[in-house]
């Protein structure tokens, strides 16, 4: 509640990500989350702690424009929008496995056995309207050597979601992308991003290709020189 204190008194919008809750029942050593929040008991623990997020957010008097909550649950991001009125700006955020070229995108059961784009048709039909992937999951290295949208960043835009992505500044390029890791899988033998400054790169095609809505930075200065620049909000 501090972050939300701090944020409304400084007039910034909030981004609170409801992360998994693990809590040591004291008496079988088992997780579990039932006893948390007190709730009524025809809800599943975890509907009962995503609404105790959103209650949170109400309690502390934050409009439901200025919040874009987000989850890696996918059964979070549809309680929010069923049963909350912080549902519209909700971030549903889609972890990728660069290493499996077939099933790169996780998603989790039970949907895990849904084709791909019958799984985000779905989503969109429940009201879903944001999708956050990884950085590696928007973005491919073609024949020539240049970075441009991958397949995924071209499905959602074609489906008509708005994209968020994760997470700027948090890899080393001073060697290039083959030895940056996971946020620049996407080009795994540096083909493209040569060095630190070929970030822009990255940052160009998502911005003006993927269009993507926003992104999550370690680092906000750089972020904030090219949106500048460029004249981007």
């Amino acid at each position: 509640m501090e972050s939300i204190e701090l944020n409304e008194r400084l007039g910034v919008k909030h981004t609170p990500e409801l992360k998994e809750s693990v809590v040591d029942d004291p008496v079988t050593g088992h997780k579990r989350i039932n006893d948390v929040f007190k709730y009524p008991t025809c809800r599943t623990p975890q509907q009962n702690y995503a609404q105790a997020f959103a209650d949170v957010l109400s309690g502390e008097g934050v409009n439901q424009r200025d919040a874009w909550p987000q989850s890696f649950n996918v059964e979070d991001v549809l309680y929010w929008i069923d049963h909350t009125r912080y549902g519209k700006q909700a971030v549903y955020l889609l972890d990728f496995n660069a290493t499996d070229p077939v099933n790169e995108i996780i998603i989790q059961p039970p949907y895990s056995s849904m084709d791909r784009m019958a799984y985000f048709k779905m989503l969109k039909q429940r009201g879903v309207q944001i999708i956050a992937p990884a950085m590696p999951a928007l973005l491919a290295v073609d024949a020539n050597n240049r970075v441009v949208p991958s397949k995924l960043a071209k499905d959602l835009n074609g489906m008509g979601f708005d994209i968020i992505t994760w997470t700027f500044e948090r890899a080393d390029l001073r060697e290039g992308a083959s030895k940056a890791g996971f946020y620049y899988d996407f080009d795994p033998t540096g083909a493209s991003i040569k060095k630190d400054s070929d970030m822009y790169k990255a940052l160009d095609v998502l911005a003006h290709e993927v269009k993507i809505l926003g992104i999550f930075s370690d680092w906000p200065a750089t972020i904030t020189y090219f949106a500048n620049c460029m004249d981007l909000k």
